[in-house]
């Protein structure tokens, strides 16, 4: 039973740290920002998708695409 909640865990922050990332990329802030907040993501899973969420940059640029895809 705890190797299946780990397993779901794992899952879990890894789909919100791919999240994360796309968010800081599609934010507004420089891309030496960006480089190291996807740096501490990457490096730090937990700590830094928590650290993200508190202060780091979203992604609120609109999508060149168009609101319909």
């Amino acid at each position: 039973m705890g190797d299946a909640f780990g397993g779901i865990f794992g899952l879990l922050i890894l789909l919100l740290d791919i999240w994360a990332i796309i968010s800081i990329i599609r934010s507004d802030s420089t891309s030496g920002k960006k480089v190291l907040w996807v740096l501490l993501i990457v490096l730090l899973p937990v700590l830094g998708l928590i650290i993200w969420g508190i202060m780091g940059p979203r992604g609120n640029r609109p999508d060149s695409r168009g609101p319909y895809r």
